[in-house]
Formats: C-alpha cells, sequence, structure tokens
C-alpha cells in the first residue's frame, strides 16, 4: 500500500461496527420472539485496507433442529394418548360406572330371591339390578360414542391446521428462493424463521423429516417419516383428507396432491396412521388401540352376558307356570355397505341366539362371492380389528372364513351371529358390507319383562321315586337343556301349555340294579339299557343305548331334560318324571342363573381354542389393560418430555439469544464504533491542520 487513507479506515470501521451493533440490537429486542433465532455479521479483513462486512445470517446447529423436532414429535404423540387414554382408565376405575359392581349386585339379588322364590318383592329387586347394570354398560357405550364424535373433530381440525402450515411451508420455501436470489448478502432471516416455526408446529402434529434442497437456495423437502411426500422444494404440496368407507364415525387419513389449483388428483394415498406420529398419530393410536376395542369389549360383555341369563331362564319355569322366556331384549343390527357396493341393499344380522358365549369383539367385512339370479349365495368372512385391520390367528393368519354358503333366511356366521340378505338391489359378485355386532350394542339392549313373575326360577320338571320301592336310590339331580316348543328338529318335549310329549320318556322302571327300562307318558318302552355302570344321566344313556326311537334319533335335543340317581336300586322300582306343575318353591333354576356368575361365558379371542373368562374377569381384564396402557403412556410422555428439554437445551444453546453474551457483545461493539469515529475525527484534524499550514 503507497499510502493510508485513514477516512476508508474509519469509514469501514464505523460501518462495520454499527452493523454489528445493528445485528446485536436485533438479537436483543427479540430475545422474547417465539422461533427467533440468533444472527451473527461476519466480517472479513479487507484485501486493500479497512474492514471488509460479511453477510448476516442465523446461527443454528441442524442437528440438534433435528432432534428437537423429533422429540416434539414424541411428546405431541404421547401427550394426545396419554390424554385420552387416562380419561378412559378413570371412567372404567370409578366405583360408580364400575360394570364388575353391576355384576355382583344382579347375582346377590338372585341368591337372596333363590332362598324365596315366591317372593314378588326379591324377584323386583332381580329385575331393579338387572336395568341397573345395564343403565352402566349403557353409560359406558354412551360416554364413548361421545367420544368418537369428539375425536372425529379433533381429526378435522388437526387436519385443517396440518393443511394451513403445509400450503405456508410451501409458499415461504418459494418467498425464501426468490429472496435469496435477489440478495447476496443478508438472508431472509425473517422468512426462515418464519418457516422453521411452522415446520416445528408441522412436527408436533405428525412426524415429518426435514431436507435441504439441492437444486433450490434455501428451500426444503419435507417428508412423513413413512415416506410420502408433504412439501417439495418448488413450493408444491400434498394435502391431508379425512375419508370413511363403510362406517362414517371410522376416519381415516389420506393425502391429495394439491398444486396450486382449485382441484386435487382423482385418486388419493391412504396413509398407516400407526407410523403417523405427533399429536394425530396419537389420536389415531388411542383409538385403535383403546377407544375402539373397549367400546367392542363392554358390548361383548353385555351381550354374552343378556344372552346367558335368556337362555338360563327359558330353560325354566316361572310364577305363572309357564316355560320362561327372555328377560333381555337384545337388538339387531345393519350391515353397512363399503365405498364400491351402491344399491337398494339391506344386510341384517343378529346375534344367534344361546351362542353369546361363542360372540367376540370382531367387527366383520362380508364380500359376495356368489350369487345366483341377484341373490347371494356365497360368502366370504373376514373378522376385523376395531382398526379395520383383520384378525391374524395364532400362526399369523388373517381370519378369513371362505365359501360359507347362504341358503335364503339368516346364515349362520362364525363367532355367534347370522346374517341376511334383503332390499329391492340385485347383488353382484364383489359386493361388501361391514357388521359391527359389539361396537354400540351396549346403548340398546333393554329389559324384555318387568314382570317379576316372569323370572323362571323353577325347574320345568320334577322326578321322584315311586313311594313302593325297594332300593336306595333316590334322585340327586334333574337338568333342562331344551325347552323349545314346536315341530322341529330342534323341539324339546315340552308343549308349551304345562304339560309334556306323551310320546316322551315320563317313567324309569328299573330290571335290575343296573338294568331299566325307559316308559313314555302312554306307558310304553320306547328303550331299554343294560349294564350300566352308574346312574347319571338315565335318559342320555338310553339315547345312546341303540334302542332309543329312530323318530327321536334326527332331533338336536330331545326331550331336553334328564335326571341321576344315587343310591341302589332294586328290579321293580320306579321313578317319575313330570312337568313341575305348582313347583314354585322349587328354586333350582333361579340357583342356575346365580352359577351363571362362575361360568366362563366370554370369549377371549376370535380362536375358539382360547378358553373363556367370567363376566368379572373379563371385565378386569379390559380394565387393567386399559390402566397399564395409561400408565405406560404416562411414564412414556415422561420421559419424552425430559428429552425434550435436553434437546431444546441443546438447541438453544447455540441458536437462542443470551442477554449477557448480547451485552458483552453491545458494550464491544459500541467501543469500536467509538474507536473508529476517533479516527475519523484525527483524519479531520490531520485535514485541517494541512489546510491551514498549506494557506
Amino acid at each position: 500500500m503507497s499510502s493510508v487513507d485513514l477516512f476508508s479506515l474509519a469509514t469501514s470501521g464505523v460501518n462495520a461496527s454499527s452493523k454489528l451493533l445493528n445485528t446485536t440490537s436485533n438479537n436483543i429486542a427479540n430475545v422474547n420472539t417465539e422461533g427467533y433465532v440468533r444472527q451473527r455479521t461476519e466480517l472479513s479483513n479487507s484485501q486493500v485496507f479497512g474492514v471488509g462486512i460479511g453477510n448476516t445470517e442465523r446461527i443454528i446447529n441442524v442437528f440438534a433442529q433435528n432432534q428437537l423436532r423429533r422429540d416434539i414429535t414424541s411428546v405431541g404423540e404421547l401427550e394426545s394418548f396419554s390424554q385420552k387414554t387416562s380419561a378412559i382408565d378413570t371412567l372404567l376405575a370409578s366405583e360408580a360406572n364400575s360394570i364388575s359392581k353391576g355384576f355382583s349386585e344382579y347375582f346377590a339379588a338372585v341368591q337372596t330371591a333363590a332362598d324365596d322364590p315366591t317372593n314378588l318383592a326379591s324377584r323386583d329387586q332381580v329385575l331393579g339390578k338387572a336395568n341397573s347394570l345395564y343403565q352402566r354398560m349403557a353409560t359406558l357405550s354412551d360416554y364413548m360414542v361421545e367420544k368418537e364424535e369428539e375425536l372425529n373433530l379433533e381429526f378435522t381440525s388437526l387436519v385443517n391446521r396440518a393443511n394451513t402450515l403445509i400450503e405456508n411451508i410451501g409458499n415461504l420455501n418459494r418467498s425464501i428462493v426468490v429472496a435469496k436470489g435477489n440478495s447476496t448478502s443478508d438472508e431472509p432471516s425473517a422468512l426462515l424463521n418464519e418457516r422453521d416455526l411452522a415446520v416445528d408446529e408441522l412436527s408436533s402434529i405428525m412426524g415429518i423429516t426435514v431436507k435441504e434442497s439441492q437444486s433450490q437456495n434455501g428451500a426444503i423437502n419435507i417428508n412423513l417419516t413413512s415416506g410420502e411426500s408433504l412439501v417439495l422444494e418448488n413450493g408444491s404440496f400434498n394435502v391431508f383428507e379425512l375419508s370413511s368407507d363403510a362406517d362414517l364415525t371410522f376416519k381415516e387419513l389420506e393425502l391429495a396432491t394439491d398444486f396450486g389449483s382449485q382441484t386435487k388428483a382423482d385418486t388419493a394415498l391412504r396413509l398407516v396412521e400407526d407410523d403417523l406420529g405427533g399429536a394425530l398419530g396419537g389420536l389415531f393410536r388411542y383409538r385403535n388401540e383403546v377407544l375402539g376395542p373397549v367400546m367392542r369389549d363392554v358390548g361383548q360383555l353385555a351381550v354374552a352376558f343378556a344372552d346367558a341369563v335368556n337362555e338360563q331362564n327359558k330353560l325354566g319355569m316361572d310364577l305363572d307356570g309357564q316355560l320362561g322366556g327372555n328377560i333381555f331384549e337384545i337388538p339387531s343390527f345393519r350391515g353397512l355397505a363399503f365405498d364400491g357396493t351402491t344399491g337398494d341393499y339391506v344386510v341384517s344380522a343378529q346375534l344367534t341366539e344361546g351362542k353369546g358365549a361363542e360372540l367376540t369383539d370382531a367387527d366383520y367385512k362380508i364380500e359376495v362371492t356368489n350369487v345366483v339370479a341377484g341373490v347371494p349365495t356365497e360368502i366370504e368372512v373376514t373378522l376385523l380389528n376395531a382398526d379395520g385391520i383383520p384378525k391374524k390367528d395364532g400362526s399369523g393368519n388373517d381370519l378369513v372364513f371362505s365359501n360359507v354358503p347362504v341358503t335364503g333366511g339368516f346364515a349362520e356366521l362364525e363367532g355367534g351371529i347370522e346374517v341376511d340378505f334383503a332390499g329391492t338391489s340385485a347383488y353382484t359378485v364383489g359386493n361388501e358390507f361391514l357388521i359391527q355386532p359389539t361396537k354400540t350394542i351396549a346403548s340398546s339392549i333393554t329389559l324384555a319383562t318387568n314382570r317379576p313373575e316372569d323370572l323362571a326360577f323353577a325347574s320345568p320338571i320334577r322326578a321322584g321315586a315311586d313311594g313302593d320301592n325297594l332300593g336306595s336310590a333316590n334322585v340327586i339331580n334333574t337338568t333342562v337343556t331344551n325347552t323349545t316348543v314346536g315341530t322341529g328338529n330342534d323341539r324339546s318335549a315340552f308343549d308349551g301349555a304345562g304339560g309334556i310329549d306323551p310320546a316322551a320318556p315320563a317313567e324309569i322302571v328299573f330290571t335290575a340294579a343296573n338294568s331299566f327300562d325307559v316308559i313314555d307318558g302312554t306307558g310304553a318302552t320306547i328303550a331299554t339299557v343294560t349294564g350300566t355302570t352308574n346312574l347319571n344321566n338315565l335318559i342320555e344313556q338310553a339315547k345312546n343305548s341303540g334302542t332309543w326311537p329312530a323318530a327321536f334319533a334326527g332331533l338336536t335335543d330331545y326331550p331336553g331334560y334328564d335326571f341321576s340317581l344315587d343310591g341302589i336300586p332294586r328290579a321293580g322300582d320306579s321313578f317319575n318324571i313330570s312337568y313341575n306343575t305348582d313347583g314354585f318353591n322349587d328354586n333350582s333354576n333361579a340357583l342356575n342363573i346365580a352359577g351363571l356368575q362362575n361360568d366362563n361365558l366370554v370369549q377371549v379371542s376370535s380362536e375358539s381354542t382360547n378358553p373363556p373368562r367370567t363376566f368379572q374377569d373379563a371385565y378386569a381384564s379390559m380394565v387393567g389393560r386399559v390402566g397399564e396402557n395409561a400408565s405406560m403412556a404416562s411414564v412414556s410422555l415422561a420421559s419424552a418430555e425430559a428429552m425434550k428439554v435436553q434437546s431444546e437445551n441443546w438447541f438453544d444453546s447455540v441458536s437462542g439469544v443470551s442477554l449477557d453474551e448480547e451485552a458483552a457483545n453491545l458494550i464491544k461493539y459500541q467501543q469500536s464504533y467509538a474507536a473508529a469515529a476517533r479516527i475519523l475525527t484525527t483524519a479531520q484534524e490531520l485535514f485541517n491542520t494541512i489546510l491551514q499550514s498549506a494557506r
């Protein structure tokens, strides 16, 4: 350098210090601004003289930022899942809503009534406890239906917010690319901060990955963690849509492309909610793992109990001397058509009476696989979980039942339900329907009678020894397994009018200690048993003797009753069987109803190889499962929040504004500014001195 230009040196120093002061002042001013990233101005040694002013850029650690976003996603998912699951857990744990308590009170009332089966007050108490039990079930079911409605509103709200953020990020991408192209010095920090803030909020809603564009300076690409693109580097983006298939309350998430026009792609990409993450993923997880299964478990429990009590009551005799009927009214349910199945189709389903213990928590997808003249003749049935995914067997295969025949009327399906196809439209191969037997049925089961006299606490038959018997044998047990009245193959010997079919067994006469004849109501011998080794279920032994009448052989369960003896009979001893006329003090069937409390009548899963459970065990299992989910979610949330705090501290240590550091910088830059200004003053004084000496 041949000479030193003090004015240029001073000017560069003043400008540089002024720039540093502006940057520091901006940092201090935005210390409380959400999403603000600390800025720094770079200085360089001029190749000529003085100081060169470089770019003002944000100080950011991309690794810390990405880790923070992952932790934000994790906290968002666990927070929404934990809050929702805890609400269900609290409801189930409440003593006021305890179904287990309702079961205990009902069976205690039955036991009390069994002590005095003719007491109408005690009988009325049984009906009252039954009604109270189903009010508890309906309360739980109605509450969960309301929660499902609220959940769908939250889905809509979060999806709308996510779409707004995705669109904003796409627009900011374009603005940042333009701003960087127009300025080669400073970064568009405000735009970058705004975009980062939107990306952070989006990461709280769902799991995303962010990558810098390799072709567009300043642009970013955003994908779901499962790989689907949300925002492209050129600003185009995909939007979320909520859709429903057969069940309009079951929302599914899809992606549809939007390139800034008013129209979207005709086809949308179905997303797997399990991989979504964030608050939206937490809500889907809560619906699929907690709310949906609990709704169906309560419904399964309600149906299994109602059917068991109905079936046992029908095996007894009421206070009017008639065969018992249903105590609970179990409603039928309507099939819902899947997308693509349009027409006037009426698919009805109902529980197969007496098979409530076979019912599971599964939904049913029914596909018509063969039709004749527009009428289904064959269907395929797939059992579904609450999330719409096929259930698996023990080997991991889908539970699908193919080539199920439909012969008109109700066709019986696996799991204790039957289905009927009607409507004015012709069915075609490929028609699909959804049946949800247990989802909301607990809200609809009601008492079929309010008359305490209809409780069939007595057995409809009586068996006793003849007074002239010489042996020591006595009747120790009578059983009733079928009271169906009619002419079908499922009929019993009961005529429905307080009597028994004259052709049915009415007397057992022993011809030896180990041999006996079965006599009907007309006095005719209808079967002979020889060489018996025990006296249990004598009529069943007659059925298996080879002498049972051919007219009865094709019947499912005839006569529908049996009895057993204890002791040693002698030849000539006889035992009579008759309708239990006026046997109102009999409480044998009341004890059988009370015994249902300890019977395993609730299926564990959709595989029949798994043993069922009692009502209380099934409810306790459901409550325990929800409680475990709530507890684990709470622990996981606390851990995720701790991880998020660490990530925030890491990110803030680099990108956050430290007032102490900025205050120190402010003093330093003030001093450098004053010093540079002093150089300028000195240069002015020297220039004035030279001018004066030249005069």
